[in-house]
């Protein structure tokens, strides 16, 4: 199969990983449900990069399900900060080093704090973006704690 070389591809073969590309459409706002769909997958196994900053602007992280939502209320407590709000789709993709819809844990322009959401590590499989719109890669969850440095919280809604 063709798929994209992104710098989380090279990073899996780097750490010799064991990933299973899928290539898709990549449909505007489609999102996690879009590529459950397509992947015909559980879009709870389906993980979304986000990323987020802290009321002082430091960026961080959250790795979510794709059916669920980031409480930032509760990320704030767990960080210990006032507020944590998204930032901007140009300002993560300078910190990324990639296009939104298309962001990777995985090999990010500037290093940043990773946050996953605890019930991640039970699934067997995660689906997780590869660094390219229509490219997402499953992977065993412990293999994020096995290249990143990811603390576990609890922050869905």
């Amino acid at each position: 199969m063709d798929y994209p070389i992104t710098q989380a591809i090279r990073i899996f073969r780097q750490n010799k990983i064991d990933f299973e590309p899928h290539v898709f459409d990549y449909v505007e706002k489609g999102g996690t449900k879009h590529s459950s769909e397509v992947l015909v997958v559980d879009e709870h196994s389906v993980i979304k990069t986000l990323v987020f900053e802290t009321d002082a602007k430091k960026p961080l992280i959250v790795l979510m399900h794709g059916d669920a939502q980031v409480s930032t209320k509760n990320l704030a407590r767990h960080l210990g900060v006032k507020s944590v709000a998204p930032v901007a789709p140009e300002r993560a993709q300078k910190l990324t080093g990639y296009m939104v819809g298309g962001t990777s844990p995985f090999g990010t322009k500037t290093a940043m704090p990773i946050y996953a959401e605890k019930t991640i590590f039970d699934l067997e499989k995660i689906y997780i973006n590869g660094g390219k719109r229509g490219f997402l890669v499953s992977i065993e969850p412990k293999v994020l704690k096995e290249i990143l440095k990811v603390e576990e919280v609890e922050t869905a809604t």
